[in-house]
C-alpha cells in the first residue's frame, strides 16, 4: 500500500496555552478531534467556558491548568501537572500572547515589558522547559503562534510587531538546535482572524474595509479553524520534514 501522510494524533498529548478562547480554543478542539488528549493552559483554571466538556465529549481527556504564562513558576508547575495527569507532552502550542496599541512615541517601558514578556519570554522559556522533556524522549513538536505582524509593520503596533518577529526568528533558532533530537519547531502567523480579541477593531467599518483590501488575495476575514488546521498539520506526522518554518495564514496580505 502507498505510504500516505497521517494527521492522526491518537495516543499523543498536547499542551495549548491561552486555550480559553479564540485561536487557543480552536486549536485545542482541532487537536482533540485528531485524537490527542489536551492539557489546557488557562489564566483561570475554573473558567474553561465548557471546553473540557466539549473535548471529553469527543472521547479525549482534557485537563484544565492554572497557567498565567507571565508567571513562569506557575507555568512550570502547570507543565508538571499536565505530565502527571496525561503523560509526556508530545505537542506544545505556545498560543498565549498579546500586546498594547499606540503610537511609538507614547509607549512606556511598562508597555514594552508587558508585551515582550507575554509574547517572547513566555514562548522561549516554556519551549525550553517542555523541550527538555522532548529532547530526553527524542520526539516532539512545538508550534509557536506568531502573526503576520512579525513580517510587516502595522501602525500603532510597533511593540507587538517586533515581539512577533522575535517569535518567528526564535522558532528558527530552536529548530536548528533541536532537529538532532527529533524535535520540530515551527510557527504559524495569522492575519486578522474573527475572534473575541479582534472583534472591537473589526467593528470599525473603516478599519474593517482596510483589512479586507489588504488581505489581497481572498478579501475576507479569517476564521479560527483556518489557523487551527495549520497547527494540526505541523503537530502531525504529515509535517515530519517541516521545521524552522513560519507559515503565514494571511489570505495573501504579505504577497502584495
Amino acid at each position: 500500500m502507498t505510504d500516505l501522510p497521517s494527521f492522526d494524533l491518537t495516543g499523543r498529548t498536547a499542551l495549548v496555552t491561552g486555550a480559553a478562547r479564540g485561536l487557543g480554543r480552536a486549536t485545542a478542539l482541532a487537536l482533540a478531534a485528531a485524537g490527542a488528549d489536551i492539557a489546557l493552559g488557562l489564566r483561570d483554571a475554573k473558567a474553561d467556558a465548557g471546553l473540557v466538556a466539549e473535548i471529553e465529549a469527543m472521547g479525549r481527556r482534557a485537563v484544565p491548568l492554572q497557567m498565567d504564562v507571565l508567571d513562569l513558576k506557575q507555568a512550570y508547575a502547570a507543565v508538571d501537572a499536565a505530565i502527571a495527569a496525561l503523560g509526556p507532552i508530545d505537542i506544545l502550542v505556545n498560543n498565549a500572547g498579546g500586546g498594547t496599541i499606540g503610537p511609538v512615541e507614547d509607549f512606556t517601558e511598562e508597555d514594552f515589558d508587558f508585551t515582550v514578556n507575554l509574547t517572547v519570554r513566555s514562548t522561549f522559556f516554556l519551549s525550553q522547559y517542555v523541550g527538555r522533556h522532548m529532547i530526553e524522549r527524542k520526539s516532539g513538536a512545538i508550534i509557536n503562534m506568531g502573526s503576520q505582524a512579525g513580517a510587516i509593520a502595522l501602525p500603532g503596533e510597533a511593540i507587538y510587531c517586533l515581539s512577533k518577529a522575535a517569535v518567528s526568528h526564535m522558532t528558527k533558532c530552536f529548530a536548528v538546535e533541536w532537529g538532532k533530537h527529533n524535535v520540530r519547531v515551527n510557527c504559524v502567523a495569522p492575519t486578522f482572524i474573527r475572534t473575541d480579541g479582534t472583534a472591537e477593531m473589526l467593528s470599525d467599518p473603516e478599519f474593517h474595509a482596510d483589512v479586507l483590501d489588504r488581505i489581497a488575495a481572498l478579501h475576507r476575514i479569517g476564521e479560527p479553524k483556518e489557523v487551527s488546521g495549520v497547527v494540526l498539520f505541523l503537530a502531525s506526522d504529515a509535517a515530519s520534514m517541516v521545521t524552522g518554518q513560519t507559515i503565514l495564514v494571511d489570505g495573501g496580505w504579505t504577497a502584495r
